[in-house]
């Protein structure tokens, strides 16, 4: 079943806070809409795939402020696929970066997997949609002191379960940080005036772990307009080969 993420007409985006834009109040209207059944999840998705429960230890405290870095050349990342092992405080999830679609997103993650994202929370979750990540300062204001465009949006809004997309600010085409998401089921979500947002990869392993943090549900909307995971979540390290 797929769900549609729906815009709020009075949206209101900080100009320093990186999101979904059709997520930015955390905003679900009642009774979520169902489409129906379309495009596939990524094939290799490991939701049903459960060989032993996940268990989580508890979550490191995110960092006090982010780091300034410089945005790479997409030449380091373009034509290429990598396989990002990203450990978690739950367990290990797998992604495939495509460099070829997307190349100076996967360049980006490639830099800012060097340490950048240690320690990361994953700090918003919205049911039965997307978890977001890559903020180390777990407000959803941070950022690597760069931004960039879009690249690879689908054309038809569809989002599969699984998928890795980055977070932007609402109708800015240019606001690429260093915030991404994977969606938790086959979601859409209507571009906005900047159009879509950027897939550059997709779970390949390890989608349990995602599975196991969305069955916990989100907690109440905090200060900064977020809904946290019930579980916390944090990206330790990852570690990057090339496939």
């Amino acid at each position: 079943m797929r769900h549609t993420l729906h815009h709020r007409q009075h949206l209101l985006v900080s100009l320093r806070r990186p999101l979904i834009a059709v997520l930015a109040t955390a905003c679900l209207t009642a009774g979520l809409s169902a489409c129906a059944d379309g495009a596939d999840s990524p094939q290799n998705v490991t939701s049903s795939q459960k060989s032993t429960p996940v268990t989580c230890t508890t979550a490191p405290t995110p960092r006090a402020k982010d780091q300034a870095l410089t945005l790479p050349d997409k030449k380091t990342a373009q034509g290429q696929v990598f396989i990002a092992k990203v450990e978690t405080n739950c367990g290990t999830i797998t992604l495939e970066l495509d460099g070829d679609k997307a190349p100076q997103t996967v360049a980006s993650f490639l830099q800012l997997a060097k340490g950048y994202y240690d320690d990361t929370p994953c700090h918003r979750f919205v049911p039965e949609f997307v978890l977001q990540c890559g903020d180390p300062t777990g407000t959803g204001q941070g950022g690597p002191g760069y931004t960039f465009g879009i690249e690879n949006a689908p054309s038809d809004n569809q989002y599969p379960k699984g998928t890795l997309a980055m977070a932007r600010q609402a109708n800015n085409a240019d606001s690429n940080g260093g915030q991404f998401f994977i969606t938790v089921a086959d979601t859409s979500i209507p571009a906005d005036s900047a159009g879509g947002y950027t897939i550059f990869g997709k779970v390949v392993g390890g989608m349990d772990v995602v599975d196991h943090v969305a069955a916990a549900g989100a907690a109440a909307e905090d200060a900064n307009g977020n809904t946290a995971p019930n579980q916390p979540i944090s990206v330790l390290k990852i570690s990057i080969s090339k496939k």
